[in-house]
C-alpha cells in the first residue's frame, strides 16, 4: 500500500473459564501454529477455576500447604515453563495469554513484559486505582499490594503466558502461597481499591484486550467468542 501504514489486527478470543491444563495446551497448539503462520497475532482472554502454578525456578518451598490437602481446598496444581513463582488463578480473576511474534511487533522481551504491565495499570486507572509497575518485583502494584503478575514464556521469539489481574477473587486462596514468591507483601483486587462501583468482568476483559493492543500498536481488535473457539479449545485438549 503506497505511503499508507499496514492495518495490524489482533485477535481476541473470549473464552471464558477454562481449565489450566486445557489452556496450556490450546496455548502450545498456538504457539506452533503462530510460528507457522497458520493463526495470526492473538490473545486468549479467560479465567481459570482455582488453580496454583509454579513457574520454571520450581521453587515449591513457596507453596505453604501439603501439595496433599489441595484436593481438599478444592485446588489444582500445574508446573509450567513460565518465568516467575508460584502464583494462584481463580474466578474473578481476568487472564490474558498473548500468542504474538515479537519481531513482528518489534519489541523485546523486556518491552514486552513492561507492556503487559502498562495495560494493568491503564485500566486500574479507569475505576480511580493508582497502580504502578513493580520494577525489580515484576507485575503491578497499588502501594505495596499486588493487583496483577505477569508470567511469561518466549521461545524464538513467540509468546506465551502473560498476566492475571486481579478483579475480585477470593483472596483467601493466596494465604497458602508466598505469591510470585516475594514474602512479607499483600496482594489486592480491583474490587478492594476501587472506590466506584464495577462493571461485569467481561467489560474489565475487553478494557485489557483493547488497551494491550493499544500499547503493542495494533489497530484493531477482531473478537472470537468462545462458541467460535469451542472445536479449537475441545481439540488441544484431546491431545496427549
Amino acid at each position: 500500500m503506497s505511503g499508507a501504514a499496514a492495518r495490524r489486527v489482533l485477535e481476541a478470543w473470549r473464552l471464558g473459564v477454562v481449565k489450566y491444563g486445557d489452556a496450556l495446551k490450546l496455548q502450545e497448539r498456538l504457539v506452533a501454529d503462530r510460528r507457522a503462520g497458520r493463526v495470526p497475532d492473538l490473545v486468549l482472554s479467560l479465567q481459570h477455576p482455582p488453580t496454583y502454578t509454579f513457574g520454571k525456578r520450581r521453587t515449591d518451598h513457596n507453596l505453604l500447604v501439603p501439595e496433599s490437602s489441595l484436593g481438599g481446598l478444592g485446588v489444582e496444581l500445574y508446573r509450567t515453563e513460565r518465568g516467575g513463582d508460584v502464583t494462584f488463578h481463580g474466578p474473578r480473576q481476568a487472564v490474558l495469554y498473548p500468542i504474538l511474534s515479537l519481531r513482528d511487533i518489534g519489541l523485546g522481551a523486556r518491552r514486552y513484559v513492561e507492556g503487559l504491565e502498562s495495560a494493568m495499570v491503564e485500566v486500574a486507572s479507569m475505576y480511580g486505582v493508582k497502580a504502578r509497575p513493580g520494577g525489580a518485583c515484576t507485575g503491578v502494584w497499588v502501594g505495596d499490594r499486588k493487583i496483577g503478575a505477569i508470567g511469561v514464556r518466549i521461545s524464538s521469539g513467540f509468546t506465551c503466558h502473560g498476566l492475571a489481574f486481579n478483579i475480585d477473587p477470593d483472596l483467601g486462596y493466596f494465604k497458602h502461597i508466598v505469591p510470585c514468591g516475594i514474602a512479607n507483601k499483600d496482594v489486592t483486587s480491583l474490587r478492594q481499591e476501587a472506590a466506584v462501583e464495577l462493571p461485569p468482568d467481561e467489560v474489565i476483559h475487553d478494557q485489557l484486550v483493547q488497551s494491550l493492543a493499544k500499547t503493542f500498536r495494533f489497530s484493531d481488535v477482531k473478537v472470537k467468542d468462545d462458541s467460535e473457539c469451542t472445536e479449537m479449545v475441545y481439540s488441544a485438549a484431546a491431545e496427549q
